[in-house]
């Protein structure tokens, strides 16, 4: 017997999900809220209901927790780490680093660089992390790209930011 509140949660952990897939992609509320099959303020709230967090608080989260594991493991610069999980700015990039850990990504860095194996070369974690772009052959149509494209909704009007952000991160809505 399926209740009414089971389907509700299959469709948030459908969400939640494709974050977990593709948190280093950039993601919008709306794209992820369809994926759910809600409306995006109806899919924050429920979201938020169910696991505690927004959906931009849980995105951050994972990436810094991603951001953790290669500032311990790879050896690659904060810049490259910030844009590897999925931070298009260094500095809110930092900010929500320290805010979660309480270090600075270099402070982090040093403090946990010792606890761990060596340092993976910085070219292998990038190949490995989708860092480089697909090369096709000469005369060969283009790579597709990572993303299997199931997130993807309208593309949003000049001007207009429907991403998933730091504010919505700190509890704020996206417009």
């Amino acid at each position: 017997m399926t209740t009414p509140g089971m389907v509700r949660l299959r469709q948030l952990r459908r969400a939640k999900d494709l974050m977990d897939r593709d948190w280093s992609q950039p993601l919008d509320v709306d794209a992820v809220a369809a994926h759910a099959g809600y409306s995006p303020y109806h899919f924050v709230r429920a979201f938020k209901s169910a696991y505690g967090e927004s959906p931009g608080q849980y995105l951050s989260r994972r990436r810094i927790e991603r951001a953790e594991e290669l500032l311990r493991t790879a050896g690659l610069s904060v810049t490259e780490i910030c844009h590897l999980v999925g931070f298009h700015s260094l500095g809110s990039f930092s900010c929500t680093f320290k805010r979660r850990t309480g270090l600075t990504p270099g402070e982090y860095r040093k403090r946990h660089l010792h606890r761990g194996a060596a340092l993976i070369p910085g070219c292998f974690a990038l190949l490995w992390n989708g860092g480089f772009p697909a090369r096709a052959p000469a005369g060969a149509p283009a790579a597709q790209e990572r993303n299997s494209g199931e997130a993807h909704g309208p593309a949003p009007a000049y001007g207009e930011d429907r991403s998933v952000t730091d504010s919505d991160a700190r509890g704020g809505r996206t417009p």
